[in-house]
């Protein structure tokens, strides 16, 4: 019956040679607003993709990245150890990387508490695993625990750590987005 009702409504539109837009109609809005959204895989969970696993892994590795140098300049300068500035460093990426998340979030228009929330269950994991890997490269790479900033011992190590973790984590975030957990709600609120 209704849709002999909307038949109706249609060829009375075209009787008078106009036509209405129906795209705010409940049933047309939600559909024409979703139809957009067909390629994004991390809003269900079971439909991860790769892509979507190294594009969280990548965001990461930038607040981590950002941490860890940092940690290491800071620790240099300070002339303290080894182990009080990795702690430092580890410290440091993790706030980055909260920190790149809750900037992102924040700008979708959600409060700071949420956002800190989201931020916290999104990329404590991530996180942890990109740092266990990239300190314990480090750790185990010969020397490379007392090579200072301007030695290319230590770059190169902190790039081949770094790349190691990307490469461990990103299989971590995609059985994470699969669940509908980490990145997978992060990007909820890109939309």
């Amino acid at each position: 019956m209704k849709r002999d009702t909307q038949h109706e409504q249609h060829s009375h539109h075209e009787r008078d040679g106009q036509h209405t837009d129906h795209s705010q109609r409940v049933d047309h809005g939600e559909h024409a607003a979703h139809s957009g959204h067909a390629d994004h895989t991390g809003r269900h969970p079971g439909k991860a993709g790769w892509a979507m696993a190294a594009q969280a892994t990548l965001h990461c590795l930038t607040g981590c990245a950002i941490g860890e140098i940092l940690g290491m300049v800071i620790g240099t300068a300070l002339g303290w150890g080894n182990m009080e500035t990795m702690v430092l460093a580890i410290a440091l990426a993790f706030f980055f990387g909260y920190t790149l998340t809750l900037r992102s979030i924040r700008k979708a228009g959600v409060d700071f508490r949420t956002a800190l929330r989201v931020a916290l269950a999104a990329d404590t994991l991530s996180i942890a695993v990109m740092e266990l890997i990239d300190n314990g490269v480090i750790a185990l790479w010969p020397g490379a625990m007392d090579a200072s900033l301007s030695d290319a011992l230590f770059w190169g190590a902190l790039v081949l750590s770094l790349a190691v973790a990307f490469v461990v984590t990103t299989p971590v975030n995609k059985w994470m987005i699969g669940r509908g957990k980490g990145h997978a709600v992060v990007h909820q609120y890109h939309h």
